[in-house]
């Protein structure tokens, strides 16, 4: 995304020059990043602590009228939970998703607590606004979207309110800034690219590319200590009659972050960081009045359970630590990127066949671009009988006979399967490799570079 990001900067229009399936609030934050901090490592893990802290002073915020340990301790926890995640959890857009999330959903909860005769008011504007933003990074927030709306809705038609003035203030807040968005698209000439992709690849193909054999958690950890410690919190909440409008938010915005990680359908880690948010509030909303009566039958259990999911995420922070394959990945990117800039000249593109082993971060550290607008390949790898995928094949081969590369480098490790002979499927692209040289034989990647005619 950097590399996105450092191309629009240079004047590229997204979707059109560059191919890929995020949409465009994604492009926007990392934009931001690499126009005022650059585009190193630090500058981008400054920017994840950042945004760590922002969303703990959110999610502080949420759980304040809980009490002091229910605000403290979510923040700490879920600083706790994303740090633990290690290097690769850095930035992840459902992370990055989740103060937008949080946000709009404060808004909501002051409105369902302050407003009278269900009235529209600015913090339920606000709310919408917000949670507008959150559908341009990932349009899976529409989910929180409706589940508010619910609450919003029922508290109006309770307090005899004006039900449609109340849902018409939120909508068009949520409104808002993707028509900004798409407004900065249309202006770029994007929009025809961007339906192109959405409708013709996204949809159809690459939101069942990947998905995993059944449902299943990545790698639970701690998610069964959280599952129990938020059973008990909720329940103790219940029978207590503490449970009012804030528990209904968080709680939708659980079930919320339950539907984000399994409509995606992948397993990915990062697919739970929105549950995750909304689970960390609810499992310190009773926090509270268990530190106070630690006598309550339920106390003990509750606090016990928080403990173990906080070990268990500092065990997996201990072991996260070293990153052993992020240290790998980028003592790669650093190795192709001097291999590529011995075999440059000035002008010189590269073309790149990856995922995500590092290829496009090599042409981000060097400024060099790329002769067509690929920057993955997987996509040339599947559904290979789809019209979508054949169109897709003839532009990237014409891009190569219209703007020789300099060097090509092809990843052995191709997404979801496959290596290096997943080309042997690809008989035009392989003919074209066929015109130039094994400089690189590897490890991990080849370098094939133009053949001297003289």
């Amino acid at each position: 995304m950097h590399y996105v990001a450092w191309r629009i900067a240079e004047g590229a229009v997204p979707y059109r020059d560059l191919f890929d399936m995020n949409f465009p609030g994604v492009y926007l934050l990392h934009l931001l990043v690499v126009t005022t901090l650059g585009a190193g490592d630090v500058a981008w893990r400054l920017f994840d602590l950042a945004w760590l802290a922002v969303t703990g002073a959110l999610l502080f915020a949420i759980a304040a009228p809980w009490g002091r340990p229910a605000a403290l301790g979510a923040a700490l926890f879920f600083a706790l939970y994303h740090l633990a995640g290690g290097a690769w959890q850095a930035g992840q857009r459902d992370f990055l998703l989740v103060a937008f999330l949080l946000a709009g959903a404060l808004g909501v909860a002051r409105w369902l607590e302050t407003a009278g005769g269900g009235r529209p008011s600015a913090p339920l504007a606000a709310g919408g606004v917000v949670l507008g933003a959150a559908l341009t990074i990932k349009p899976h927030a529409l989910v929180l979207v409706a589940a508010l709306g619910a609450l919003i809705a029922v508290h109006a038609w309770r307090a005899r309110g004006h039900v449609a003035a109340a849902l018409a203030a939120f909508v068009a807040g949520a409104v808002v800034v993707p028509a900004v968005v798409v407004g900065w698209l249309a202006a770029a000439g994007a929009l025809p690219a961007w339906s192109g992709i959405v409708l013709e690849y996204l949809l159809p193909l690459y939101a069942r590319l990947g998905r995993s054999a059944g449902w299943s958690v990545y790698r639970p950890g701690a998610w069964i200590a959280i599952a129990v410690g938020v059973a008990l919190s909720v329940g103790a909440a219940v029978t207590a009659g503490r449970f009012g409008a804030r528990h209904a938010v968080v709680t939708a915005g659980a079930l919320a972050g339950v539907v984000h990680f399994v409509a995606q359908g992948k397993g990915w880690e990062y697919h739970l960081y929105p549950l995750a948010a909304f689970a960390t509030l609810l499992l310190f909303a009773e926090a509270g009045p268990a530190v106070a009566r630690l006598r309550r039958p339920v106390a003990i259990p509750m606090l016990a359970v928080i403990l173990a999911a906080g070990a268990l995420l500092g065990d997996k922070a201990a072991a996260a630590s070293a990153a052993g394959w992020e240290r790998d990945k980028a003592a790669r990117v650093r190795r192709l990127a001097d291999e590529l800039a011995a075999r440059l000249r000035p002008g010189d593109t590269v073309q790149v066949l990856d995922t995500t082993a590092g290829g496009i971060h090599a042409l981000l550290r060097l400024g060099v671009r790329e002769p067509t607008r690929f920057v993955y390949d997987f996509h040339f790898f599947h559904d290979v009988g789809h019209p979508t995928i054949t169109a897709l094949r003839a532009e990237l081969v014409r891009g190569l006979d219209a703007r020789p590369p300099r060097l090509i480098v092809l990843f052995e490790q191709g997404w979801p399967v496959g290596g290096y002979e997943r080309l042997d499927a690809f008989v035009a692209l392989r003919e074209r490799l066929a015109r130039y040289d094994l400089a690189v034989p590897g490890p991990g990647y080849r370098i094939y570079a133009q053949r001297d005619r003289s």
